[in-house]
């Protein structure tokens, strides 16, 4: 599969994107320089190709461009402790859930009595599986990586975990399937031989909202990649042959610990103080 290249010019920057169709960037190009990065290895000889293409075709002005203005960057205001994320610990939203609306001692002790399952139990189900995730992700910070957890966006849902690193930057999406066998194709996930489930989809467009928050106050391209990691699974089949979400078990989420080559440590550092500010997420 070719990727598609669109051109994309803002804050000084001239860049040639190699995208697949659901918009994923798998590379780009800078059109001054010629210098190419690939952001998926898979893909690899197709970003080539397709961007040395558009370079030496790369139609010359007839006239001198009109330079833009510039655009101005939204700032945020000075971190304080209550809008520093940074804090948080794996599976914090759920936590909070559970504090709140979770149940007493009498009404667990009754569904435990009846083995009535309840939405309190995935919920704590939930909880188990991203503060083992989280464990591993931590793991990662002595490779020069920074994580978060739970960060919360505008409609009451979260992120999981995000990573952030040299490698660029991961949206990360937890699932506890308990002594379950998870099968995962292009765009569809069966647990246990289940109805498909849209894991893949969500994981994808998580993805796009997270980079948009983060190029806003960036002011320059950051790649993110959706990653779905399986907790507590018997078996992991991956099938999938164009699958642009990235599949783990828990303990396989070392593997990202050796990327490299999409973000410096001064994008890096600059990325996760965006990351980290809750009013980043408010309008998410």
């Amino acid at each position: 599969m070719e990727p598609r290249v669109t051109r994309w010019k803002r804050y000084g920057h001239d860049r040639l994107y190699a995208n697949l169709p659901d918009g994923t960037a798998v590379g780009w190009a800078d059109v001054k320089t010629g210098d190419i990065t690939v952001l998926v290895a898979e893909y690899r000889a197709d970003v080539i190709a397709v961007l040395m293409h558009r370079l030496r075709n790369k139609p010359e002005p007839d006239q001198p461009e009109r330079m833009p203005e510039a655009e101005a960057l939204p700032v945020l205001p000075p971190l304080t402790v209550a809008d520093d994320l940074s804090t948080n610990r794996p599976g914090e939203s759920l936590r909070d859930l559970l504090d709140k609306s979770g149940p007493g001692l009498i009404k667990r002790v009754i569904s435990q009595l009846l083995r009535r399952p309840t939405e309190w139990d995935s919920w704590r189900k939930g909880l188990a599986g991203e503060k083992r995730v989280g464990a591993e992700l931590n793991r990662l910070a002595r490779h020069g990586w920074r994580v978060l957890h739970s960060i919360p966006l505008a409609d009451k849902v979260d992120v999981d975990h995000l990573l952030i690193g040299p490698g660029g930057v991961f949206s990360i999406n937890t699932k506890h399937h308990h002594k379950k066998a998870v099968w995962v194709g292009d765009d569809a996930v069966k647990v246990d031989h289940g109805r498909p489930a849209p894991y893949a989809r969500k994981s994808r467009a998580e993805a796009k909202r997270v980079a948009r928050v983060l190029e806003r106050y960036c002011g320059f391209p950051v790649p993110v990649e959706p990653v779905l990691v399986f907790v507590g699974v018997t078996g992991l089949k991956v099938v999938a042959t164009q699958l642009s979400v990235r599949v783990y078990r828990e303990r396989q989420v070392a593997a990202l610990a050796p990327l490299s080559g999409v973000l410096t440590a001064e994008q890096v550092e600059q990325v996760y103080g965006v990351a980290r500010h809750r009013q980043a997420w408010n309008a998410a």
